[in-house]
């Protein structure tokens, strides 16, 4: 009996310690190590796309992260976003990609200003990347369609097509804060299928990029510079990307000062360039 009890003892412990060494190692090898783990969840960015990321940040505030701003009125109380109580004060915010959504706001806010009063001044605060070639092309013709002058600010970036609305404002209200950046470069884009399809839209994005070139020509020129000089300089500038500081900006003639403060009412003054 004793002989039977010490045969059975001795095969369930040959039988737990195989199973179980079976089970932990199957664990060992599938658990994910705390490094993995950090990797992956630890970190909000972890995981993601450079598109997801500038997406992310280049999307405007949601409707509930905008401010409400409330007045005191004779017959009560009065609240407006943020956005809108500027619009009143003939401020217009170009924040993030141009798009044709974005395209079609900014134009619908400058007609409306325009037919309040053509004669006060519009304000157009430029924070922008670029974007669609079209839709920077409608604003800008809007710009220079509406009878009221439009001043420009650059804050933060104005790259791309918000480098040239920031140049199509009225000369001398051309303002960059003192720490935006601007960058200017040439139109992009891409094509594919038949040779005489990507033809059309080489011919096509040539045709768009002298027609850049000229615009900036015909805002940017110096006092007295020739305008052969004047295109060939852009020409040159237009070949890769561009960055310039605010100072930089205004020695090429992209604006016209930096504000460290909001001027007063009865002046604007402006640093020299140099």
């Amino acid at each position: 009996m004793v002989s039977s009890f010490c045969s059975r003892a001795a095969h369930l412990s040959s039988y737990l310690s195989r199973h179980c060494a079976t089970k932990s190692s199957v664990l060992r090898r599938t658990a994910p190590s705390v490094s993995s783990l950090g990797r992956r969840s630890f970190h909000p960015l972890a995981g993601q796309s450079i598109a997801n990321i500038q997406t992310q940040w280049e999307a405007p505030p949601s409707a509930n992260l905008v401010p409400i701003v409330i007045e005191q009125t004779g017959r009560g109380e009065r609240s407006y976003d943020i956005f809108s109580r500027l619009l009143r004060e003939r401020v217009i915010m170009l924040h993030g990609p141009i798009r044709d959504a974005d395209s079609t706001l900014i134009v619908a806010q400058m007609l409306f200003l325009e037919a309040e009063d053509s004669t006060k001044p519009i304000h157009l605060y430029i924070n922008s990347p670029g974007g669609s070639v079209t839709a920077g092309l409608a604003i800008y013709d809007t710009m220079q369609y509406v009878s009221a002058p439009i001043h420009t600010y650059s804050l933060g970036l104005a790259a791309s097509m918000g480098s040239l609305l920031l140049a199509a404002g009225e000369k001398g209200k051309r303002h960059c804060l003192p720490n935006a950046s601007i960058m200017i470069h040439q139109p992009s884009g891409g094509a594919s299928g038949q040779a005489s399809d990507i033809a059309i839209h080489a011919k096509e994005i040539l045709r768009i990029r002298q027609l850049l070139t000229n615009i900036y020509q015909r805002h940017c020129s110096m006092p007295n510079e020739l305008q052969a000089d004047a295109l060939a300089r852009f020409e040159r500038a237009l070949e890769r990307d561009y960055y310039m500081t605010a100072q930089e900006a205004m020695a090429f003639g992209i604006v016209d000062g930096i504000l460290e403060k909001r001027p007063s009412p009865e002046a604007e003054p402006e640093r020299p360039a140099h």
